[in-house]
């Protein structure tokens, strides 16, 4: 990043990893996007908000998924950072930020398919669909893989037991 932006601050995220009794994960295909950008649901810690709670609410803003058909399995040990590419600073969040910092929360969905509704009120994502949690990398747009990468690497052990503790 150049010298120009790097006076800005990172925006406070929530970000959560929603697992199914697969261990898949959940993945919208962002709206805004012409090219495949697919991504877990995250957003903006609201002023006094907690990342707990700004997870839950943004599950629920961009999934239709409500609190009661998830269970809360880690959090983040420390916020995850990634920088904006130069060409999107000036076009996301009024150029106010040069990327964000993130909290992920890994929650596991113990509802069915059809509670999932991504015609929200303000929607985010075109189409959605469960990707194993080795293949998210490799779907995600480039800028953000090594959060995703750092993420997925510290919830395995907790995929991992979610999965036999599921059976599947």
């Amino acid at each position: 990043m150049s010298d120009a932006f790097s006076h800005l601050p990172y925006r406070p995220c929530a970000g959560v990893m929603l697992i199914n009794a697969k261990g898949h994960v959940f993945v919208g295909q962002r709206l805004d996007s012409e090219v495949a950008a697919w991504q877990m649901p995250q957003g903006g810690i609201d002023p006094g908000e907690t990342a707990r709670q700004a997870a839950l609410r943004e599950l629920w803003e961009e999934t239709g998924v409500t609190s009661d058909k998830v269970d809360i399995l880690a959090v983040t040990e420390t916020p995850v950072r990634y920088e904006l590419p130069e060409h999107l600073i000036g076009k996301l969040w009024k150029g106010r930020f040069r990327g964000q910092e993130q909290t992920w929360t890994l929650m596991a969905f113990h509802g069915v398919d059809a509670d999932v509704n991504i015609a929200t009120e303000h929607p985010e994502f075109s189409e959605w669909r469960w990707l194993p949690h080795t293949e998210l990398s490799a779907n995600i747009v480039p800028f953000k893989r090594a959060v995703y990468d750092a993420v997925t690497a510290e919830f395995a052990p907790h995929i991992a037991a979610h999965i036999a503790g599921a059976g599947a």
